[in-house]
């Protein structure tokens, strides 16, 4: 009986904790989306400190140029200068969401975007519209703050090829596919 009574406890225990789990990642979940939600309105007011203000203090960004800003004054720094020129006109429209969270303070999220407005900085090709963030992001005192952050322009996908396209290679000729 006693052990019975112990397995009952236990359960409910082990019922409650779980259900717990379950809302905080929910709450920690939306928390995480809103950051998101933060990072357009700041995008879009072209307001470098609101942006900067996302990361953690000693938190990275690589910009889909390979651009590699360390630490939070940096980011808001070059923030200011692209929102000069480059990004004076830009909207930002943040399309899509995934999280998964490694443990209860620190989570992986990969972010797809839309951006209008942008004028090409010098010696960089003409940019897609469109691209995808992972950002690494930490819960400290109950914030969650991104820590880390590659940025990556994006096309359609498409197969991979098999071989060489055809019209490079006339079978007949000997000649080989350029290298």
């Amino acid at each position: 009986m006693r052990s019975t009574s112990i397995r009952v406890v236990f359960g409910f225990m082990l019922g409650v904790l779980t259900t717990f789990a379950a809302l905080a990642s929910d709450v920690d979940e939306a928390s995480i989306r809103d950051i998101q939600t933060r990072q357009a309105a700041a995008w879009n007011a072209h307001d470098a400190n609101a942006y900067a203000n996302l990361f953690s203090e000693g938190g990275d960004v690589v910009n889909v140029l390979g651009w590699w800003w360390r630490g939070r004054p940096e980011i808001q720094r070059k923030l200011t200068d692209a929102f000069a020129w480059v990004f004076r006109d830009s909207k930002l429209t943040i399309t899509d969401v995934q999280t998964r969270f490694i443990d209860h303070s620190t989570a992986i999220t990969h972010v797809r975007w839309t951006l209008d407005g942008a004028k090409v900085p010098p010696g960089a090709p003409t940019p897609p519209r469109e691209g995808i963030q992972i950002q690494i992001l930490q819960k400290v005192s109950g914030q969650w703050l991104i820590t880390s952050f590659q940025n990556t322009n994006s096309i359609p996908e498409h197969p991979f090829p098999k071989g060489p396209p055809s019209a490079l290679v006339n079978p007949g000729s000997g000649a080989e596919p350029p290298h």
